[in-house]
């Protein structure tokens, strides 16, 4: 520990992402990403845009890139709000909306992990919302007094959603907070509330083009809300970083997002082959939570979370696995490709057969 870091950096504990593996091949269902190539027509764009404009900035406002997403979901330009990643965005809502040493922010105990780490970072208390056996979140325990609302929907590392019915209830209830739906996984099953937010100024759904759109390695995410709220996320950008897409970015995207058959039929792909792998594992006695999202949770009672994940691993086969309270028999694993998963249903049994 240096002593020249700040108390924030001495006190923080940071998130710790999936592993991202260089000393050999792995089955790779850890970090939920899409097993499928991205658009032709985005992979594409960015050779175009790789040419001698890379000298320079690219376009802050980012207003192709807006005007496309804008387009998509039937609003103005001023509703919608580009940055580098669904992560960074969530960063910046944070001194855009929450107060340090303010009323505490709601979101579920059982929940991305990140949004701890944020909250820590950035000073800002928050009150856990304790969820059942079955990772049900209960609507009542956002709808008190709060400083704000952060809900993963669907969430995660659960995959279970939440209707929109109850979504609305939950901004009827806190007309003074802002309520941020992180829709990383929405495009798997879930209900998104990106339709109502011309109905609910309080409302801002965060999106990423990550997982259902294949991008994971161009990190573009996106903001959809009421224009106050998106000038209040441009105001931390423009004090940070105000060229946080860049060129190539900006580019793919756009033309990611324009290719809808592509998106359709490769997240449709993934979709089957969730229920496929559900139904499989079932039959093998595994416990799997419903999931709306692009991967399953699952635990079995013959093995033990901990274990199962070494021993998947020592095959090739990477899975993630959270040593924390509630959920430490438990592993998250990704769709990947039919054949992927094959292979993992085929060593999770075996392995679970004999007890690990």
């Amino acid at each position: 520990m240096s002593k020249y870091w700040s108390e924030t950096v001495r006190n923080i504990k940071p998130y710790v992402p999936g592993e991202q593996p260089k000393d050999r091949k792995y089955i790779k269902l850890n970090t939920n990403e899409n097993p499928y190539p991205p658009s032709p027509r985005a992979l594409e764009a960015i050779r175009k845009a790789a040419d001698e404009t890379l000298r320079l900035y690219p376009d802050p406002s980012g207003d192709a890139l807006r005007d496309a997403l804008a387009a998509r979901f039937g609003l103005a330009r001023n509703k919608v709000f580009i940055g580098n990643g669904s992560d960074e965005l969530l960063a910046f809502c944070f001194p855009a909306f929450f107060e340090p040493g303010g009323k505490p922010i709601v979101f579920a105990e059982i929940t991305y992990s990140f949004y701890p780490v944020y909250a820590d970072f950035f000073r800002t208390p928050y009150r856990l919302i304790p969820v059942d056996d079955g990772f049900n979140v209960p609507v009542e325990g956002y709808c008190g007094e709060n400083g704000g609302v952060l809900i993963a929907n669907p969430n995660a590392p659960t995959g279970r959603g939440l209707p929109l019915s109850d979504i609305e209830r939950i901004l009827r209830q806190n007309e003074k907070s802002v309520v941020i739906l992180d829709e990383a996984y929405v495009d798997f099953g879930g209900e998104s509330a990106a339709g109502l937010i011309d109905r609910y100024p309080n409302l801002l759904v965060i999106r990423t083009l990550s997982k259902s759109y294949s991008l994971a390695g161009l990190r573009v995410g996106f903001a959809l809300g009421a224009a106050d709220l998106i000038e209040g996320i441009i105001r931390v950008k423009d004090s940070i970083n105000s060229y946080t897409v860049d060129r190539l970015a900006q580019a793919g995207a756009r033309e990611a997002i324009a290719d809808d058959a592509y998106f359709q039929e490769t997240r449709a792909r993934i979709m089957r082959t969730r229920d496929r792998v559900t139904r499989e594992l079932e039959k093998s006695g595994f416990t799997v939570i419903p999931s709306q999202a692009n991967f399953v949770f699952i635990s079995h009672s013959r093995c033990a979370g901990r274990d199962l994940f070494h021993k998947l691993r020592e095959k090739g086969i990477l899975v993630r696995y959270f040593d924390k309270p509630k959920i430490d028999n438990y592993l998250r694993v990704s769709i990947g490709t039919d054949e992927e998963m094959d292979r993992f249903l085929e060593a999770a049994a075996d392995l679970c057969r004999r007890g690990t």
